[in-house]
């Protein structure tokens, strides 16, 4: 039952811009066991911190509101499973290669054998799902003709209520729709584009707890992607 969201604009904002919104989502989300945020740094790489407490209560998330970027990936925990409440499996993951950031809710369902192989290469470091996905990511990530196309593979490989997302070196802010539980959605807030899931509520109630002055609203079709491009506007 965790929340994630992708955010882009053309210029660079601070991250505590998007801070009201964070905290409503997480509030209302029934997330608030781990948080963490990847986004573009000025010098072109991905820049990251991720904490076990919940956002709201982690004391250097004032710090990390200080940082300007362009775009951003925030993700909210609320694991199906308790026993992964640790660092290891705490996202957004990073590519150890630079290459994206990695986030998921909901769950992946045929992962046995790719975690049984994954362990035998040294490559889990913990209990949770999602770092299977992320795994087989880094293996995939060459050999796919964009991001949007990665995820959705990623999803047909290991099935499950899955909604996705990633954020790259260049800026892009992808997210996939794929768990029908907890529906995707574009808007913006003031200049910012925003792709976020939606409190586990399939109706609008997002807009109006969490994000009530948010603009040009559209829901993402389950089984689709969306990209954020250089403005912020949402393009299938």
């Amino acid at each position: 039952m965790c929340e994630h969201f992708v955010a882009r604009a053309a210029q660079p904002f601070r991250l505590d811009e998007l801070w009201p919104f964070t905290e409503r989502l997480e509030r209302y989300g029934l997330a608030g066991f781990g948080w963490g945020a990847a986004w573009l740094s000025a010098g072109g790489r991905l820049d990251d911190h991720l904490d076990v407490r919940a956002f709201r209560d982690d004391p250097e998330a004032g710090v990390v509101g200080a940082v300007e970027t362009t775009s951003v990936l925030v993700h909210l925990r609320r694991p199906s499973k308790l026993s992964t409440l640790q660092l290891a499996d705490t996202q957004p993951f990073l590519d150890p290669a630079g290459r994206f950031a990695f986030s998921h809710n909901g769950d992946l369902r045929l992962i046995r054998e790719a975690r049984r192989r994954f362990e035998a290469e040294g490559r889990i470091h913990g209990r949770a799902d999602t770092e299977v996905g992320e795994r087989w990511l880094e293996d995939a990530w060459a050999t796919m003709p964009s991001p949007a196309a990665a995820l959705r593979c990623l999803h047909e490989t290991f099935g499950g209520q899955a909604n996705l997302a990633v954020l790259t070196p260049a800026g892009e802010a992808v997210a996939y729709a794929g768990n029908t539980e907890n529906p995707v959605y574009t808007f913006r807030l003031g200049r910012i584009g925003i792709a976020s899931t939606a409190l586990y509520s399939i109706d609008r109630s997002l807009f109006r707890l969490a994000a009530p002055g948010a603009s040009e609203r559209r829901v993402v079709k389950p089984g689709r992607s969306v990209a954020l491009d250089e403005r912020g506007f949402a393009t299938p």
